[in-house]
């Protein structure tokens, strides 16, 4: 009367530990790839959110139209249009260029608008102080503004990291390989080990993530203590 579906997959965690020195090899370049959009994504973001303060409209409207593509598109598409569609325009950039651009693009967007809530917070007097004692403008955002600015958007800036690192899984889908998804998904196909495979490359990410996480509260810890 009634149809049972046993339950015997065979688990061979063997063979998935025997490709942990390859996965830990994939988990660096996941890293690297995440910190370097990290860095030029901070730069970028910061440029944004003075462009946005600018009276210059062409300055605020390619600043604003930077951040509401960043933040009301996926992500995906982002990597897409940056590969295959730059790619029918006869310009072609690898797989882990158009990753990195792709995030870079997003963090940029996504941080811009936390800098922007961030230097809100900062009093419009501390400007206006540094101008009175004869710094230039930018003497100002460089010693006083910015160094607040960073401490206020300090955990938002460890949100974004551990974000960045999640999104290098969609390198994937522009053929990237030797990052911790891609050489996941080659071990995969090899061997059709799905779940063993990718369970330890999902405890690999959340390892990764929750080190981050650890660093950023030990940091934290250090400058922010006063």
């Amino acid at each position: 009367m009634f149809d049972y579906v046993w339950f015997d997959y065979n688990f061979h965690w063997r063979s998935a530990l025997k490709a942990l020195p390859d996965m830990l090899g994939g988990a660096w370049v996941t890293f690297e790839t995440a910190a370097l959009s990290m860095v030029f994504g901070v730069l970028i973001a910061l440029l944004l959110t003075v462009m946005r303060q600018s009276q210059n409209p062409l300055a605020r409207g390619v600043s604003g139209a930077w951040v509401s593509v960043a933040r009301n598109t996926p992500s995906l598409f982002q990597i897409y249009l940056l590969y295959f569609g730059l790619g029918s325009f006869g310009l072609h950039i690898s797989s882990w260029a158009a990753l990195l651009a792709g995030i870079t693009f997003n963090n940029a967007g996504y941080l811009a608008e936390n800098f922007r809530g961030g230097l809100k917070a900062v009093p419009d007097t501390q400007m206006r102080a540094a101008r009175s004692l004869g710094m230039s403008a930018f003497k100002a955002y460089q010693l006083i503004i910015v160094p607040q600015l960073l401490r206020i958007v300090f955990y938002p800036l460890t949100n974004q990291m551990v974000w960045a690192v999640l999104m290098t899984s969609l390198g994937v889908i522009v053929g990237l390989n030797n990052d911790l998804t891609g050489v996941t998904q080659d071990y995969n196909v090899k061997t059709f080990r799905t779940f063993e495979y990718f369970a330890l490359a999902a405890v690999l990410y959340y390892l990764i993530a929750k080190a981050i996480v650890m660093v950023a509260r030990l940091l934290g810890w250090r400058l922010f203590r006063y």
